[in-house]
């Protein structure tokens, strides 16, 4: 592993909706933006002006090898995590990768292998672990305060591709992985539950829909924009799941994942259902934690003052003054940065957890193929 400097020198490959999140929370964390990339050279120049880094390069396979770089971050389509990331560590870097992490279990294993060799640090942005209203919820997991956990059910609905004329590259298996949905925003729901319960998924039964066969074909548009045309293929990726599941301590649950549902922008939703309590958290509000008992219910604000020593923290600013997912990309970067230079923060989702939820992907996949339950390989 090669020394870093101090300000970090960073640099993004791929700068559509998610890489320009990442660039800002790089510098929002004091690093230096020595370059980035985009899809072409002419684009790369045009994004590296506007996002104020040092330069463009001509490719992400340079930008990753690149010697006066300490920290990349890959936020290209999902087939080019695996090379893009496995070339990064090679030469000593730290990464941050976008999920999936790799497109099946076997380059996510050849990634996390390859993290651990380097010994360098490489992170995944499940960003949304950093909500304080979910650390809260970890926290009363952990003290024992709901009792023993019976069941865990919600979902995660967005709507971005709810009609043909919604395009994007993520919906054809050559650039996205022969999951969408569930890959794509599922994972952040199984991430998220397997935080905060400490439960770890064991088994799976999926039904997958396709409700939309044919789509245009636009490998570089991003997401949340219609198609202006192109060509028309077949669909081979899901559009939405629902999945029951088991955990290794007995509970049970299920999931709707869905980007067809009309009006239902990022709805990423989990209750807790424990023997003496149940929580619930909704990350279109995620100013307030939902507790239940037998006797009534309440809503928890995020208030600094009110939560617990492990969830203070990332309650930034008084009640009243929202925070959102902005502020939870900025913990997820400050804390991938802290590693790097002083030491592992708690919480802080590395390599190994993209692993497991291309495990649990691949399971949904399997068992959508099937109509079978299936166990998540370990």
């Amino acid at each position: 592993m090669a020394e870093v400097s101090e300000p970090l020198r960073v640099a993004v490959a791929g700068t559509g909706f998610i890489g320009r999140v990442h660039a800002r929370s790089a510098r929002l964390a004091g690093a230096t933006l020595v370059g980035v990339t985009a899809s072409t050279p002419e684009r790369s120049a045009a994004a590296s002006a506007e996002l104020g880094a040092e330069r463009s390069f001509d490719s992400s396979e340079d930008l990753v090898v690149a010697d006066d770089v300490d920290v990349v971050h890959i936020c290209t389509p999902n087939h080019l995590h695996e090379p893009l990331a496995l070339r990064a560590l090679e030469s000593g870097k730290h990464v941050i990768c976008e999920k999936p992490l790799a497109l099946d279990p076997s380059g996510a294993e050849r990634l996390t292998a390859a993290a651990m060799s380097a010994g360098t640090v490489a992170t995944v942005p499940f960003v949304y672990r950093y909500y304080a209203t979910v650390r809260e919820a970890r926290a009363r997991v952990d003290t024992g305060e709901i009792g023993d956990i019976r069941l865990i059910h919600g979902g995660y609905l967005q709507d971005w591709l709810t009609t043909p004329e919604d395009a994007n590259w993520r919906v054809h298996e050559e650039f996205g992985g022969a999951s969408r949905a569930f890959a794509d925003i599922g994972s952040h729901w199984c991430d998220l539950v397997e935080f905060v319960t400490g439960h770890r998924i064991t088994h799976v039964t999926a039904e997958l829909l396709i409700a939309i066969p044919e789509r245009f074909v636009r490998e570089h548009q991003d997401a949340f924009s219609r198609s202006a045309g192109g060509e028309k293929k077949s669909v081979t990726t899901e559009d939405a799941a629902v999945v029951t599941l088991r955990t290794d301590r007995g509970a049970i649950g299920s999931v709707v994942i869905s980007q067809i549902s009309a009006g239902r922008k990022n709805q990423l939703r989990f209750e807790i259902d424990g023997s003496q309590a149940t929580l619930a958290f909704d990350q279109e509000n995620p100013e307030t934690l939902w507790i239940g008992q037998q006797d009534g219910a309440r809503l928890l604000p995020r208030a600094p003052e009110l939560l617990s020593k492990a969830a203070a923290p990332y309650a930034t600013l008084p009640a009243g003054h929202p925070l959102g997912y902005h502020d939870c990309f900025d913990s997820f970067i400050k804390d991938t940065y802290e590693a790097i230079l002083n030491g592992v923060p708690d919480g802080l989702p590395d390599f190994a957890a993209g692993l497991r939820t291309t495990r649990i992907t691949d399971a949904v996949l399997r068992s959508g193929r099937s109509g079978q339950t299936v166990e998540v390989e370990e």
